[in-house]
């Protein structure tokens, strides 16, 4: 598939994204809740993300790895003095602290962990437009992800977060793309990829 129908069916999918209605992405996001206790331990360390627009998951989401005793750290994206994107740094979360970011984000304030700080999660929870059952992830295209999640450990689950419908049969991939360990949707909870 050429980058061009990549960049449709990004065009495609965030359409059909932003005409779910809010209590529909709401009951989803509560419904991602309900998943967590079967992929997450107390004592883990979690990488996480706060939500934008209508992306799948919450603050809730946030707040339930912290109830089930994981430590959660959210990413921290920036370009460098090119336009770059930069692998991504991470602060810890605390409820209540996000501040507005870059790319209309929220993220926590400083201090940051550098990028490396990625290899101590067990856990990767990672945003997306699509996955497919091969493990290949659909992002927004800038490739903040792909950079960081090589350092990630081998061992660590890689987990695209996505809606039900946005679990494929089969995507575009390229050789720089990491692939996904997991998928977690709504209805289908944490779903094993073939990797």
């Amino acid at each position: 598939m050429s980058p061009r129908s990549k960049s449709q069916l990004r065009a495609a999918l965030l359409q059909n994204r932003r005409g779910v209605p809010k209590d529909v992405h709401d009951a989803e996001a509560e419904a991602l809740c309900g998943w967590l206790k079967g992929l997450v331990t107390a004592g883990q360390t979690v990488c996480a993300y706060v939500p934008v627009g209508p992306e799948p998951g919450s603050i809730a989401l946030l707040d339930t790895l912290l109830d089930l005793g994981a430590q959660v750290l959210l990413p921290v994206a920036r370009n460098d003095a090119d336009g770059v994107p930069q692998p991504l740094q991470w602060g810890k979360y605390r409820p209540g602290s996000l501040v507005r970011a870059e790319f209309g984000l929220r993220e926590p304030p400083p201090p940051w962990l550098a990028p490396d700080a990625v290899g101590a999660a067990e856990v990767i929870l990672v945003p997306a437009l699509a996955v497919d059952r091969a493990g290949a992830r659909l992002g927004r295209g800038a490739g903040f992800y792909d950079r960081t999640l090589r350092r990630a450990s081998p061992s660590a689950r890689l987990v695209a977060v996505v809606r039900d419908d946005e679990l494929l049969d089969a995507l575009p991939a390229e050789p720089h793309d990491v692939t996904m360990t997991h998928a977690l949707t709504p209805r289908r909870g944490v779903v094993p990829l073939r990797r």
